[in-house]
């Protein structure tokens, strides 16, 4: 028996034809660009809104002293002068100002990013009841407004004999809450697979602190690092309280004693207020990339 294949026949009505429409192809990040315009509008009108008092005050003080309250109010100086400046420099001992901000902002910035990152770490990696009621008592202290406790801190600081001194304004800023709950708050993400790895191959506990935790929470340092030194540049009520020798006024204090008991040279209390600025922008340009480029999460895998 002999079969041959035939070809099947082709159907006469194939039925209706679908029409195929090409799709326009859809630009990559279209929608995330959408989505991010009003979003990137709205924090340049913030920047804006922001931006502006501090540009004010920086022209105006680029504005001789009768240029000032001229009516009608002008942005742009028309006569751009730095004998505001000159003048703040020459009018009060800046210089010792300065340096005796620096000492002590330097000095209690490393104490308070070293206190912090032990107590941080203890409140995070040890399960003990009373770390715990210690870390209420912490968070307690960010409830009472900073003048309820001048008079007692005042108190104990002179009764220590740390009157008038560097000492008595640097000790009892060491230790802050934010400091203490920013890193307890980092060092919880941080595996305790990872510690118990270390202690498990010999590691001791200031082994592992020295050699795992503080390298790890580099970000966390150098932020509450810019932090504690702008809280401590522009501290004004505890130095006031605290010192009475000239010649170790801070800068916030320098500038006050520009201030007339009659009138004020508004000038000459502009071109100090800049200058005492430029060390707090200077740090933070030069820290703000550490911050911000950091990894927090670098070399963390659970």
């Amino acid at each position: 028996m002999t079969t041959t294949d035939m070809p099947r026949p082709v159907d006469s009505d194939p039925g209706p034809s679908v029409s195929k429409t090409k799709k326009r192809p859809r630009t990559p990040g279209s929608g995330g660009l959408r989505r991010a315009v009003p979003a990137t509008t709205l924090l340049w009108i913030l920047a804006c809104l922001y931006g502006l008092p501090v540009l004010w005050f920086i022209l105006s003080s680029l504005k001789p002293a009768s240029e000032l309250f001229s009516y009608p109010l002008t942005l742009v100086p028309h006569d751009p002068t730095l004998s505001g400046f000159k003048a703040a420099w020459d009018s009060a001992n800046f210089s010792q100002y300065f340096l005796n901000t620096a000492l002590v902002c330097v000095i209690t910035t490393i104490l308070t990013v070293g206190v912090s990152c032990c107590t941080g770490y203890a409140l995070a990696k040890y399960d003990n009841r009373w770390l715990k009621a210690f870390f209420l008592c912490i968070l307690a202290t960010t409830m009472l407004p900073g003048e309820v406790m001048l008079a007692p801190e005042f108190l104990v600081v002179r009764n220590l004999g740390l009157y008038n001194s560097f000492a008595g304004i640097i000790l009892p800023a060491v230790l802050t809450a934010t400091g203490c709950f920013m890193f307890r708050q980092f060092f919880l993400t941080v595996p305790d697979e990872l510690v118990e790895a270390a202690r498990i191959d010999g590691a001791r506990e200031l082994s592992i602190f020295l050699r795992i935790m503080v390298p790890v929470s580099r970000p966390i340092m150098l932020t509450l690092a810019i932090l504690s030194f702008q809280w401590r540049w522009n501290d004004y009520i505890w130095p006031l309280l605290m010192l009475n020798d000239p010649d170790k006024f801070t800068v916030q204090i320098g500038i006050q004693s520009i201030v007339g008991a009659q009138n004020i040279n508004w000038s000459v209390l502009l071109g100090a207020s800049v200058i005492s600025m430029i060390p707090l922008i200077a740090v933070f340009l030069v820290f703000q990339r550490y911050v911000m480029g950091a990894d927090i999460n670098a070399g963390l895998k659970d």
